[in-house]
Order: C-alpha cells, then structure tokens, then sequence
C-alpha cells in the first residue's frame, strides 16, 4: 500500500466506490492493498438501496464503523484477510471469514457526496479513536482532491469513472501534536512533504514552521495554537524546499480536548497538492495578482485588483467578490456594475452601492462556503435563478479561505459557453487562497473606514415610507478615496394634510464630526418639519442650532415642501444645489430656486421660498455635489449632464433612473447622494371641513352640531354614532385639559375619515391603563380607542394634534354640489394649526 496514512492507521485493504449517474448503485473505482502479498478483491457494485457498509454510510451521510461481530451482523463474512490458497480472496461474503473490523466514511460535503471509502481492518476489535478521526480527515482530504473533483464532474455529466481511476491522494500522511510540549509525532511522509531528512528532525513543530513560507505562518499558527476545540479545519499554505521550490500543503486536523475541555491535541493528516502549481501563463497572472495586492489597504482595493487580475484574462463577463458575515453576503464590488447585468434577484436588493444577498437564497454559493472547494459549473448547469444568471456560460465559485475560515466568495461568470481546462481549478484555488489572506490583512487597516461607513448608513432612512400620490427612491453611496466618513444626507418626511418634506443636505467635510453633525441636523430638520413650520422658518431654526453648536462645520441644505394634492411645491436651498425636474414631455429643466446661506455660517440668514408647481408624471430629483462636481467634472457640465440622463430616462422606473444617475460614479473622493420623487397626482382627492372650537359652556355640543351635517353632506350614515362620540371626547379632552385656542378638523378620503383636534398644550394624551368603575374620568381614550381604526398624536408649533381614523363602510356618493373640490393653493405652507 503506497498510502502511508493508510498504513499508519492499520489499514490493510482500501476501496473506493464512487456514485454512478443513475444515482442507483456505487461502484469501485480504486483499489489498494497490504504490501503482505494477500491479494484482495472488493465487490464491484453496491446498490444504493441495499443493505451494506457502503451504501448505509452514503445513505446516512455519516461514517459508519464495524468491528467484527458488526461485520457478522451484516452477512459479510468474507471480509477477511486469513491467508487461503487461491490467489485472490473476495470481499462479497463468498470465501471464509476471519477477524476484520471495518470503516465506511462518505466522500463530499452534506447534499454533494460522491461515493465512499471503505476500509479494511485486521484487528477485530474496531478502529481505535484516533484512526478513526485521521481515516475521516483522510477521506475529506480525498474528497477535495482534484482527481476527486474530476470524478465528481464525471457523474454530473457521464458515468461513473472505470476502474483504475486514481481517487486517493498519492503523498502524504498524518500526525499528532502535543500542545504542551510542541512534540509532534508524523509519519515519514510528512517530513518529505516537508523536505526534512529524518535524522535532523528532533520532533518539535517548529521545524515545520521554519519550512512554511513567511506570508503563511500565521495561518499555520491557528493550528498550532488553537482556541476551540472539537472542531476540523482545512487550510492551504506553502513551504520552501531545501531547493527554493516553493510547494503547496494541504492541511486538514481536529483540536481534540482534554477533560476540561481545553485543547490538548492535534489530530492531522497532510498532503502534497501539486495541482496548486500553476502553469506558465497562470504564473503570470498570479504574480500580477499578488503584487496588486501587495499595496491594497482595504477590501475596496482588494475586490478591485481581483476585478483586474481576473476578468479581462478569463475573458469573463462578470466577477463578483462579497464578504461573508454570518449567513449575509456583503457584496464589496460586482463588475460590470450596471445592475442591468446582474440576475433579477439581485436588482431587486440592489438599494445602496451593491445589492444585499442571503447565503439561504444560494443554496449552491452556501454549499461551496461550507465544504471550502472551488465549484465549477459548465453551460447550462442546474443551479437557482441568482446564480445561474451570472454565468449561463459557465460559473467559477471560488470560497475565500483565511485563518481555517471561509471569509468570502468570488464568483467568475461567463455568458457563452466556457469549458473549463485542467488547469483552471488549480487556477482558482491559487487565487481563492491568495485574494482570502490578502482580505484578512486588509481587515485591520478597512475597520476605520468600515466604522465610519455604518455609523453614516445609521444615520440615513433604513427605508422610505409609502405616499399617497407618488413614489420616492434614494441612492447613497460613500466616497471610494480616504478612509473618513462624509456628512451627505437625505430624508422623506410625511406631514399633515398630504404634504410631503423632501430634504438632502451636506455636511462640510469627512469625518466623524461631519456624520455627528449630519445625524443632529436630520433629526433637528424633521422634528421642526413635524411641528408644521413652514419651509423657511424649518431653515432658520436649523441654522440657528447649527451655529449655537460648538463646531466649526457648515451645511447646505435644500428642502422642499410638496403639497402631494395640488402638486404645488414650495423650495428653500440653503447653499445647496437646486433640484431638478424631469417633465411628462421628456424634457427636464432646472428652476430658478432663490437661494440662501450655507446653514451654520450667519445667525440671522434669511431662506427665501419659491413656489413650484408639478403637474402628474414629473420627476423632482435632489442630489448632492459628489455625483456632479470633480476634479475631471465642472459643476455646469455635471448638472447638464444628469439633466440629459433625466430627459432620456422612463419615468415610470424611478428605481432605474436612480441607478443610472449613480451608475457612472465609481472613482469617488465625495460622497454621493440622490433623492428621486415621481409625483403622480392623487387619485381621490380628500374632502377637508374645519371648524373653530369657541370656549362656551355649550362649545361639544356646536361640535357635535357640525360634525353631524358635515356627515350628512358627506351620505356618511351607518358610522356617524361613532364619530360623534370620537368628537365629543376629544374636544372635551382638549377644552378640559388645555388652555388657547381649539381647533377641529374632519378628512375624508375614499373610505377612510380622520378627526383631528388641535389645541396648544405640547403635551401628549396618556392613555390610563385601568379605570375604576367609581372614577369620573379616564374613559374618553378608551372609548376613542375602541371606536377608531388608529389614534395617535403629533406635535405642532406650540401645541400638538389628536387624531384618530375611522373605517367606513361603502356608502352612495354625495349629490354633486354638496361637497367642494379644494381650488389649487398659491399660500405658502403655514402652521398647520
């Protein structure tokens, strides 16, 4: 037997089978013997259904382990190694028996075995527990092997390899290392992978070490110094011969505990992967790869260089490199970047820089994340929707190994059909291992600029609320030069009466500062927003906060306040870019919007409004001067060219139109921000009727007066018990409990209708969690809350609002004349109250 781990282990026969296309039998490929001169000879197929070491142990995914009695039990008496006087003794169960123990372990990951590996014990008892864990790790190594591999691509596509077919890994062995001491017991195997004559290894691990090359000592230490225990692990690494060659070693070992559960020894096998020895050509780019890599400072670099490195070489159509944080995908480059040559599914996610992706939506991608193989699929390969888009042609999933871990994935896709050579997978491996340290190294210097990044994306909408009347979109992406966070922002704010806040901003510079400032000034505009202020005084409290702030930091600002009825807008620029409108008849034009001082710069600036009116089918795009202004691009020619892009675009797709804006911005020393609003009119227009609230003894009953032929002009009958009574406890409430003025308002719009009260007290209503039946009050909430749809309340300038919504039933439209369509407003927005 030329396998020494097999020797090692007290394996005296080894057969492999491997699964036939059918998926109905196994059948033996490999055969290896005892060099004892007993001939053995293994039956040549196994069903798959039946019942026999081999198939049990393909069927159950699991190693299965049989000592001689276990053996008995199966039937298989012949599985012996008693010298007889024929020349070859058969392993089917028709020669004589004798003491035997033996070892079936599954070849291949979970869903993706492709046969076993049956072995052949001459000691009755059972393999010990250490062979048993060094035949597993074997039979692993075996599996990931490119003859392994091959086979594997043979019964996706063929029949299962004859006999003769090499499987097993032709050099290596095993070993065991003692964490106290650093003795490492191996097998002479080992020490030739190693280059190290016998007689000058003294048993110590550090020997080893001074053979790994330096770039892969690290790697090599995480098993040396393990912390977990229990647990395999895999890596590839280099060592440097006493020639200079330099020769790939695959590892593959278990941490096994003591009884305290702290790690206590290395259980191993290791072997010569020659097939990561790439050609002349692949050397080439290699040594491009890594010398790119070389200089690389964070992940953004490092996806990149592999863009580069990989796709115009392969002649690929698309190379995609994502990290892996727990089952999450998080894609740091997808070239082209267009989302239109990406698969659906991915478009669909695609709502910052690069589309989010689910490892449990790639069943294969997470497959090949766990087993850590490179996976090759040809043309027209069965494989879901999200990964069979990027490569129909042909698909490379290569994991991304660093310290025993997966740490991402690069997918390489062609579109015509891509037959891969011999070479290829040692190719990818190569790269796979290369790009995954490089990623690990670049974590440390990537963590500040990663930091920066999240707390910015914490600081903007995680998602834009839905409109009555139109459709928003957002964009954002972070700068690509310098590791500091900048200070771009947007926001959608919903207001009262069916008006709309858009508002994007930038803080001047990049740093944490500037996103600290960024975050104030969101929150500081959409909580003055919400009280009701109009535009102009929104801006002249935010730069009030800003220059009280101890910060030597400005901010421009636009925002737009967009009456989502009448489709009249009124705009405020405080030292920001104006926005711009994509009309109906696909021309787009840039408003004349008066503008004021940068936020934070005078106490007592002024922001003067301008009124702009959109018909249905227009585009209002607010965007932020990364995306128009360069070093390379004029601020005219930047704002000429995404009004060319506007009028080009369908308006029906906002989600695309804010792609291509940002589709041309790959190289970026600002940060980029875009908000997109299609305006389309509201289909049913709400029927507003308001009434002032006097402070009389009788003043609920005048309320309820009104609300009662408001009801009637509006055929609202079947509910009109209920609304009254909504009415009297709120404006009992607000009469009783506040001092000013009160005011009522009733909105209906389809079959929905909202009373609202308005007094001047800040303070919100508290709902009393229980009420005594001998209490005067406390009941109105309860009441209001049992009679109403939803109720809530909302703060205003100087007071707040009380509302609550009521379904109603369908009802017969009112005679045309009673109710009155609101005229288009010219007045600026005011206090909502």
């Amino acid at each position: 037997m030329d396998r020494q781990i097999l020797t090692s282990c007290g394996v005296g026969l080894a057969a492999v089978y491997v699964l036939a296309k059918s998926d109905r039998e196994l059948r033996l490929t490999e055969v290896l013997e005892d060099a004892g001169g007993r001939h053995q000879t293994a039956t040549a197929a196994y069903a798959l259904t039946g019942r026999s070491p081999v198939a049990d142990a393909c069927r159950n995914g699991r190693p299965l382990w049989l000592t001689t009695e276990d053996v008995v039990g199966y039937g298989l008496q012949g599985y012996a190694f008693a010298p007889v006087p024929t020349p070859v003794e058969s392993l089917d169960g028709t020669a004589p028996g004798g003491i035997v123990s033996v070892g079936a372990l599954p070849l291949g990951g979970e869903a993706s075995w492709m046969g076993c590996l049956l072995v052949v014990s001459r000691a009755g008892g059972g393999f010990s527990t250490d062979q048993r864990t060094l035949l597993a790790l074997y039979a692993d190594q075996a599996a990931s092997g490119p003859e392994a591999a091959a086979a594997r691509d043979t019964v996706r596509t063929e029949t299962a390899p004859q006999f003769g077919h090499v499987l097993l890994p032709t050099r290596g062995g095993c070993f065991t290392l003692t964490l106290s001491t650093g003795h490492i017991d191996l097998d002479t195997a080992v020490l030739d992978l190693f280059d190290i004559p016998p007689e000058d290894f003294d048993g110590d691990v550090s020997a080893l070490l001074e053979r790994t090359a330096p770039d892969d000592v690290p790697a090599l230490m995480s098993v040396v110094d393990p912390q977990q225990t229990d647990s395999d692990r895999h890596l590839a690494f280099r060592i440097r011969r006493r020639d200079g060659e330099l020769r790939w070693i695959g590892l593959r070992c278990r941490v096994m505990a003591d009884p305290d559960g702290k790690p206590r020894r290395v259980l191993g096998v290791a072997g010569d992967i020659a097939y990561l020895r790439p050609t002349a050509d692949d050397v080439s780019l290699i040594q491009r790869l890594s010398a790119a890599l070389s200089g690389a400072t964070t992940t953004r670099d490092v996806s990149r260089m592999v863009v580069e490195s990989l796709r115009a070489p392969l002649n690929a159509d698309r190379v995609a490199v994502a990290e892996l944080e727990g089952d999450h995908l998080v894609v740091t480059v997808l070239d082209p970047p267009e989302p239109d040559a990406w698969p659906q599914s991915w478009r669909s996610e695609w709502r910052s820089e690069w589309p989010d992706a689910s490892c449990h939506t790639l069943p294969t991608l997470q497959k090949a994340l766990r087993e850590g193989h490179v996976s090759l699929w040809p043309a027209r390969a069965e494989l879901e929707p999200g990964l069979e888009g990027v490569g129909p042609g042909g698909l490379a999933v290569l994991p991304l190994p660093a310290d025993g871990r997966m740490i991402g994935v690069c997918l390489v896709g062609w579109d015509s059909e891509h037959r891969f050579a011999a070479g290829h997978r040692s190719l990818f491996t190569a790269t796979a291992g290369i790009v995954g340290q490089a990623l690990a190294r670049t974590h440390a210097l990537d963590a500040g600029h990663e930091l920066a990044t999240m707390l910015q994306r914490s600081l903007l909408p995680r998602k834009l609320p839905e409109l009555p009347g139109g459709v928003a979109v957002a964009r954002y992406l972070p700068a690509t030069a310098g590791l500091e966070v900048g200070g771009d922002w947007y926001d959608v704010i919903p207001l009262s009466d069916s008006r709309v806040a858009l508002v994007i901003g930038d803080v001047q510079g990049h740093s944490a500062a500037a996103a600290t400032i960024m975050g104030q000034m969101r929150t500081a505009i959409r909580a003055y927003a919400i009280e009701g202020h109009p535009p102009d005084v929104v801006m002249a409290h935010a730069n009030q906060l800003l220059v009280s702030m101890d910060t030597d930091l400005f901010a421009t600002c636009t925002y737009v306040d967009l009456d989502m009825e009448q489709g009249t807008a009124w705009a405020v620029r405080a030292g920001h870019l104006p926005p711009l409108l994509r009309l109906p008849d696909a021309t787009s034009e840039e408003p004349e919007i008066e503008g004021g001082p940068p936020l934070g710069v005078i106490t007592d600036g002024e922001f003067p409004m301008t009124q702009v009116s959109l018909v249905p089918g227009t585009l209002i795009t607010l965007l932020t001067d990364g995306l128009v202004e360069s070093a390379s691009l004029d601020l005219e020619d930047g704002m000429r060219a995404v009004r060319e892009l506007l009028a080009a675009a369908d308006p029906a797709d906002p989600e695309r139109v804010a792609d291509l804006l940002v589709a041309s911005t790959r190289q970026r020393h600002d940060d980029v921000a875009v908000l997109i609003l299609r305006y389309d009119g509201m289909r049913v227009l709400p029927t507003r009727a308001r009434w002032a609230v006097w402070r009389l003894p009788d003043a609920v009953m005048h309320a309820r007066r009104f609300t009662a032929r408001t009801l009637r002009d509006w055929a609202v009958t079947e509910e009109d018990d209920a609304v009254l009574l909504v009415v009297s406890e709120l404006v009992t409430n607000a009469i009783a409990h506040t001092s000013g003025e009160v005011g009522l308002q009733l909105t209906l719009t389809g079959n929905r209708l909202r009373i609202a009260v308005n007094d001047a007290s800040p303070r919100a209503p508290v709902k009393t969690a229980s009420v005594d039946w001998e209490a005067t009050g406390g009941r109105g909430l309860l009441l209001v809350t049992a009679m109403s749809t939803a109720w809530g309340s909302v703060p205003l300038s100087g007071g707040k609002q009380v509302w609550c919504d009521i379904t109603l039933s369908p009802r017969d439209e009112p005679t045309p004349g009673t109710t009155s369509t609101p005229e288009p407003s010219t007045t600026p927005p005011m206090d909502s109250r």
